[in-house]
């Protein structure tokens, strides 16, 4: 049993609550009260300690991150080597599954330009982490890669995307995402990708579809979109200004 054991209002409150969210069972005491003899794993607070066996593990959690003291103390519980990974299944809006000792413990869905800040986020402070992404949607991807401060390997997705049931729609990129974690790729640092015909004709007609005066932006400027130069507000300004 977990046991939280800490004078730090804010800590108590965080990690409760992340605990309550896991449906992990846990209980709490005093910071200077004994442990109870069921205990397995203590968190404390920063600059706090218990008086604990030596094979009862001790988590530091920090009030602005309460949810990793979790994730940490549950890899542990699970005699995982407790490592972050990090699937992505890119597209315009990103599966992201973050996995902690091979246990999915966070999964999002945000516009592209917002996936490296999440990733950022959920890697802060963990011991050798890896990104993962899917080789998918080739343009999105290489700029999601370009934008990620952290080791990446690109996983050939094939596959990856499971079969939806009925009640299941719209969980398949973050599904995806968690498959594409579990798979080891070729690390790279960034990814050259020569946009095709089709790809810059269907940034095109998003062009037109997103227009005032239904006006396609030219080649040039989708050429732009297609290497993330430009968002297509950006490109459509300036084909606004040329006219």
């Amino acid at each position: 049993m977990i046991v939280v054991a800490t004078a730090d209002f804010e800590v108590y409150h965080g990690v409760v609550q992340a605990l309550r969210d896991r449906n992990v069972e846990f209980t709490t005491i005093e910071a200077d009260d004994p442990l109870p003899d069921r205990t397995s794993l203590a968190i404390v607070g920063p600059e706090e300690s218990v008086d604990a066996p030596a094979d009862v593990p001790i988590v530091t959690a920090d009030p602005e991150t309460p949810r990793r003291a979790v994730e940490d103390a549950l890899a542990r519980l699970r005699s995982g080597d407790g490592r972050t990974i990090v699937g992505i299944d890119p597209g315009e809006r990103p599966g992201i599954a973050v996995l902690t000792g091979g246990v999915v413990v966070a999964a999002f869905q945000v516009p592209a330009q917002e996936a490296a800040e999440v990733v950022a986020r959920e890697v802060e402070d963990a011991i050798d982490p890896v990104v993962r992404i899917g080789d998918g949607a080739r343009l999105v991807g290489a700029r999601i890669i370009d934008d990620i401060d952290a080791p990446i390997e690109l996983v050939d997705e094939t596959g990856t995307t499971p079969y939806l049931g009925a009640g299941a729609r719209g969980m398949g990129d973050v599904l995806a995402a968690a498959n594409i974690a579990r798979m080891e790729g070729e690390p790279v640092d960034s990814r050259d990708v020569e946009p095709t015909a089709g790809e810059i004709q269907r940034i095109k007609d998003r062009s037109r579809e997103e227009s005032e005066t239904n006006r396609a932006i030219d080649e040039a400027l989708a050429r732009r979109v297609a290497v993330g130069e430009l968002s297509i507000e950006e490109a459509l300004a300036e084909h606004r200004g040329e006219e």
